[in-house]
């Protein structure tokens, strides 16, 4: 019991590292994600100096490399914008460059079941090239049907310490009743055998050179020298050789209850060409009843040099370098077998059901069931692992290089009342047999990649993968560079993207002049005012040979005009609704204001009847604007007017108004009518002809309330 609670406190020990971990990845790639995540935000797209910087400073930028495209004295920068925002410039679509991400199918062969599962497509496509623009997310379809009869490899590894010796009674018959059972969901398949017990050294088997010879407690019995790992068997489809080498078996012994069945799992998965697996679905049954010793605990040895993570098996099938390496860690396991696409079936007794169980969390596509006391019911227990295995599909994907991110969205149901689940990796539970399941997975770059990357996508348990050749779109295509333009002034520089790139000591938007040229007050004149004062180029640019070079969003002779400073809506400039230009907005269509917050439309003042503001006022901005004496949404209100309760009172065929949810006349204040009060004594302030005081017909009237008639008085006191 001791040493079942100490491995649970160190798997949840190992889980808690392990999702610390995870959260410092994540917290590193959060670090380095896009800059602008939100990118549906309208007008986030900014100048930028060069095609390149503009393409990836926000996937909805575009440049254009018109000719000539800018004014004079504009910043080449303002050839950057959304792609609308340019061609209502003036800038000609072949002159816009705007990369877009996109996907091409290199391979996509159709899902067939083959002949009994033989050469069955199971997943399609097999081969996609795709090129991510960095922001933009580009998304793919992969599809997966579970085909009957696929070929299976079967590799019993069990634990062949002393108190497992009535279970290896039954094992040894397990060979024949196994295949049959197999062999009723699929024509092809092969079993193995393995087995281990622990380490060699103290204090883990007893070094006594009597009991490594026969650790077993009397010698009467049939008992081998302890050993850490030995396969015996490599796949076959041979019953009866299944059955003569288990025959041939027998216990062994070891001092602590944990076992060495991690070295085993290990060597079995990285040994791929002595255990003999083939390219099929690969399940691995380990069978014991005890705990298993993980990382760190060789120390307690001796042994100090982590697992190597290779096969170390010799000519008998021996882990012969068990005293050498600690045992492997839960990571190590759980990745040897990934990597091997080898799925996991714990056979263990209840005792230790719950290790194993949570075991299982930290091992993707792996099964748990509870083995009986001598392993009669594993035949079953095999059956049912491996029928809830093969019928969950989960896609998942390599390792992804740095600044690459992926989504799934799982399709699992019926075409008619399928619902989709995101997460990072794909799956669908109780998948029928030639039932097709979909997958969407969503890709998205936040940088450059330096080459292109294979990205390996494949359906856990199952042999097939589908290849994604990445690409990152981070250049553009500029088919109009020349080198010595005649347009930069007759070959002063290099023309690029509709740019000119100046040779040295040349400068201007088209290298017109030299640095020599610049400290000429002549030349610094043509960037002031007329009248001489204020800063070069109005301190928002730079003057280059007499003429001002502006910077962002300014424009203009002297760059006098800012494209980014009208006014603004609820905190949009120009309101969303329009585009600024010197300082002024220029609304849309059906838009008018100074920061075009208004909307021509009228539906919001139209009353019941169609009428515009009940006729007491006008429409502005879609909102009614009412005449003096007039108010409410729509100027149906004035405060000179009969209440409908007072109309109703004078006469009682006219109905009142009644609340909207029903309820009799309104109880708290009536629509007023257009008759003017008039022969009324009260006091102008003093509103009359209120519902609760109304005594007529309708719920609005309280039993036994007396008719409202002027001002109230206060009630008199009658003395005692």
């Amino acid at each position: 019991m001791v040493a079942l609670l100490t491995v649970l406190v160190l798997l949840l020990a190992l889980r808690r590292g392990e999702s610390e971990l995870d959260a410092k990845i994540s917290s590193a790639e959060k670090a380095t994600e896009w800059r602008d995540p939100d990118l549906s935000l309208l007008g986030s797209c900014q100048p930028a100096p060069s095609c390149r910087e503009c393409i990836l400073s926000h996937p909805s930028c575009a440049w254009c490399k018109q000719l000539n495209f800018t004014a004079s004295g504009e910043a080449e920068e303002r050839r950057c914008g959304p792609a609308q925002e340019l061609l209502a410039r003036g800038c000609a679509p072949t002159a816009l460059e705007e990369p877009r991400g996109r996907q091409e199918v290199l391979q996509e062969r159709p899902l067939g079941s083959g002949f009994r599962g033989e050469g069955a497509t199971q997943l399609t496509p097999q081969r996609v090239r795709v090129a991510l623009r960095p922001g933009e997310p580009q998304r793919l379809a992969v599809h997966f049907r579970r085909a009957e009869g696929y070929p299976v490899d079967l590799y019993y590894l069990m634990d062949l310490s002393y108190s497992m010796k009535d279970d290896l009674e039954r094992v040894r018959q397990l060979g024949h009743d196994l295949l049959v059972r197999l062999r009723e969901v699929t024509q092809s398949v092969r079993i193995g055998f393995g087995s281990f017990v622990d380490k060699t050294v103290l204090p883990f088997v007893s070094t006594v050179p009597a009991k490594l010879r026969h650790p077993c407690p009397t010698r009467l019995e049939r008992c081998q020298p302890p050993f850490s790992f030995r396969h015996v068997l490599s796949l076959t489809g041979d019953a009866t050789a299944f059955e003569r080498e288990v025959g041939r078996q027998s216990v062994s012994g070891n001092l602590d209850s944990p076992e060495g069945g991690f070295d085993a799992i290990l060597q079995a998965a990285l040994c791929q060409e002595k255990i003999g697996w083939r390219n099929v679905s690969r399940l691995l049954v380990f069978t014991s009843d005890d705990t298993f010793h993980t990382a760190g605990d060789g120390k307690l040895g001796g042994i100090f040099m982590p697992s190597d993570g290779h096969c170390h098996l010799d000519s008998n099938g021996l882990y012969s370098r068990s005293p050498e390496f600690d045992y492997p860690s839960v990571g190590q396991v759980a990745q040897a077998l990934s990597a091997a696409n080898i799925q996991p079936i714990f056979a263990v007794t209840s005792a230790t059901l719950p290790v194993y169980q949570e075991l299982s969390k930290l091992i993707p596509k792996s099964a748990v069931g509870e083995l009986s006391e001598d392993s009669s019911n594993v035949v079953q227990l095999i059956m049912d692992a491996y029928n809830s295995l093969s019928s969950t599909v989960t896609l998942e994907h390599s390792a992804l290089p740095p600044g690459v991110h992926i989504s799934y969205e799982s399709l699992c149901g019926d075409p008619e009342k399928r619902e989709a689940e995101a997460g990072d990796r794909g799956q669908c539970s109780h998948v029928p047999i030639n039932h097709t399941v979909n997958f969407l997975v969503t890709l998205q770059a936040t940088r450059c990649l330096p080459e292109p990357h294979l990205l390996r996508l494949r359906a856990l348990g199952f042999s097939e993968e589908l290849t994604v050749e990445l690409h990152t779109l981070c250049d553009c295509n500029c088919s109009d560079t020349q080198p010595q333009a005649p347009h930069c002034s007759d070959g002063q520089g290099h023309l690029q993207c509709g740019v000119c790139s100046c040779a040295p000591g040349r400068l201007g938007r088209l290298c017109e002049c030299s640095e020599a040229e610049l400290s000429s007050p002549d030349l610094e004149s043509g960037c002031r005012a007329p009248n001489g004062t204020g800063p070069l180029c109005s301190g928002k640019g730079r003057c280059q040979c007499g003429r001002c070079s502006c910077s962002g969003q300014s424009s203009g002779p002297l760059c006098e005009c800012d494209d980014a400073s009208c006014e603004r809506h609820e905190g949009i400039l120009c309101g969303g609704f329009g585009h600024c230009q010197c300082g002024r907005c220029h609304c849309h269509a059906n838009r008018t204001g100074s920061a075009c917050e208004c909307s021509m439309d009228t539906d919001s003042c139209l009353g019941p009847e169609g009428e515009v503001c009940s006729g007491r006022g006008d429409c502005k901005c879609n909102r009614c604007q009412c005449r003096d004496g007039y108010f409410g949404a729509l100027c149906e209100q004035c405060s000179g007017c009969k209440t409908s309760c007072e109309r109703h009172r004078e006469d009682p065929r006219q109905p009142a108004a009644v609340l909207p949810g029903g309820g009799g006349s309104r109880r708290h204040g009536c629509v007023d009518s257009e008759t003017p009060r008039e022969r009324r004594g009260s006091h102008p302030g003093h509103r009359v002809g209120l519902c609760r005081g109304h005594r007529g017909s309708g719920a609005g009237a309280g039993p036994g309330l007396p008719a409202f008639r002027g001002n109230l008085r206060p009630p008199r006191i009658q003395p005692l």
